[in-house]
C-alpha cells in the first residue's frame, strides 16, 4: 500500500502546488503558446517553482505576446521552438515528450482534437496501449473539510462501455495514487443507487464493482451505483440504508457518460466556485487538455497535476526494473 504514496495526501490546491515545487519542476511544453493565459499560467508556474517552459509556437508572436504582458522573466528562462502551425506545434511537441526532452504537454491555443491527434499518432512514440482518459479535480467541502475530488471522464471517452469504464478507473487510481491517497474511493455514478436493467449505467457499475470485489483495481475500493448525494454525502447514504466505504466518502466520482462528467466538471466549478485541475493519463506523458476559457490558476493546478503524476509513473517504472 505505502510503496504507491509518492507525497503526503494532497488535500487543496495550494496543498497541490507546494508538493509539486517540491518534487521539482518538470518541462511543460506549451503548444501554440500565443495565448495570454496560458503565457500567463507559465510565468506562474515557472516563478512557482513547478515548471521549466517550453513554448513551442511562431517565436516572433510569442515574444510579443510576452514583452506587452510584462513576462520578463518567462521571456529570459523559457525554451522557445519555433513551429508555424498548431500541426507542426503538436507534432514537434511530441516527438520532444518522445526523446524524453519533455516530460508534460499543455494545450496552448489549438483545438483538443489537433493535440490528440498528435499524441495517439503512432509516429508520435507516445502510445501505451492504454485508454486515454481526463481526470478533473476540485476543492469538495461538502464533509465540512476541504478535500480534492476527482470527476471521470467528462472530456475523451464519449459512451464508454463497461470495458473502457473499466480502464477509466485504471487510470484514475493511478491520478489518484499520485496525490496519495494511497486506497482511493471510487464512486460509480448513476441517477440511482438502485440496479435497474432500464438504467444500463447501473448495470454496469454492478459488474464493475464485482471487478473491484476480485482486487481487479488494486490498491482502491471501487463501488456503486451511487447517485451524487450519496456518493460525496454520509447522511445520504446512511438514509438510503447503503452501508460501504465508498458511499458519503468518494474520492473519484466516474460519470456513466462524457456529458454527466462534462456537466459535473463545469458545475463545481461554476456554480460550486472551485478551482479545477484536469489532466489527461493513458500516454508516455501527461497531457493537460484546458478548456480556452480556464483562468491561469486553473492551468497552474493542471500544471502541479501534472507534475505529480510524472514523478508517480516515473517512480513506477523504476520500481518495475528487475
Amino acid at each position: 500500500m505505502g510503496e504507491t504514496q509518492i507525497v503526503p495526501a494532497v488535500q487543496s490546491f495550494a496543498q497541490l502546488r507546494e508538493a509539486a515545487r517540491s518534487l521539482g519542476a518538470r518541462r511543460v511544453a506549451i503548444l501554440c503558446a500565443e495565448d495570454e493565459v496560458a503565457l500567463t499560467a507559465a510565468s506562474d508556474a515557472l516563478l512557482a517553482g513547478i515548471a521549466r517552459p517550453q513554448l513551442v509556437g511562431e517565436e516572433e508572436a510569442i515574444v510579443r505576446r510576452l514583452r506587452a504582458l510584462g513576462l520578463d522573466e518567462l521571456l529570459r528562462e523559457a525554451d522557445f521552438v519555433p513551429a508555424r502551425t498548431p500541426e507542426e506545434a503538436a507534432q514537434k511537441a511530441c516527438r520532444m515528450a518522445a526523446r524524453g526532452e519533455s516530460d508534460i504537454l499543455l494545450k496552448g491555443h489549438l483545438r483538443t482534437d489537433e493535440l490528440l491527434h498528435a499524441v495517439l499518432s503512432r509516429e508520435a512514440g507516445l502510445r501505451t496501449g492504454r485508454l486515454l482518459s481526463d481526470v478533473l479535480l476540485y476543492e469538495d467541502t461538502l464533509s465540512g473539510t476541504r478535500r480534492l475530488v476527482g470527476i471521470t471522464d467528462g472530456g475523451l471517452n464519449v459512451l464508454p462501455t463497461l470495458e473502457q469504464k473499466r480502464q477509466i478507473i485504471l487510470n484514475a487510481v493511478d491520478v489518484m495514487h499520485c496525490i496519495g491517497l494511497a486506497r482511493p474511493k471510487i464512486a460509480l455514478m448513476s441517477a440511482t443507487e438502485v440496479v435497474s436493467e432500464g438504467l444500463p449505467s447501473t448495470i454496469d457499475a454492478e459488474r464493475l464493482t464485482q471487478m473491484g470485489a476480485r482486487g481487479e483495481f488494486g490498491e482502491a475500493a471501487v463501488f456503486g451505483p451511487l447517485a451524487l448525494d450519496n456518493a460525496l454525502l454520509q447522511s445520504a447514504a446512511l438514509a438510503k440504508g447503503i452501508h460501504n466505504e465508498v458511499a458519503g466518502h468518494a474520492d473519484c466520482l466516474l460519470a456513466p457518460s462524457i456529458e454527466a462528467g462534462n456537466l459535473l466538471g463545469k458545475a463545481v466549478k461554476y456554480l460550486g466556485g472551485s478551482q479545477c485541475a484536469h489532466v489527461v493519463v493513458g500516454a508516455r506523458v501527461p497531457v493537460l487538455i484546458p478548456s480556452r476559457v480556464e483562468s491561469a490558476d486553473d492551468k497552474v493546478n493542471s500544471m502541479a497535476l501534472g507534475v505529480l503524476y510524472h514523478a508517480y509513473t516515473q517512480r513506477m517504472q523504476k520500481e518495475a526494473q528487475p
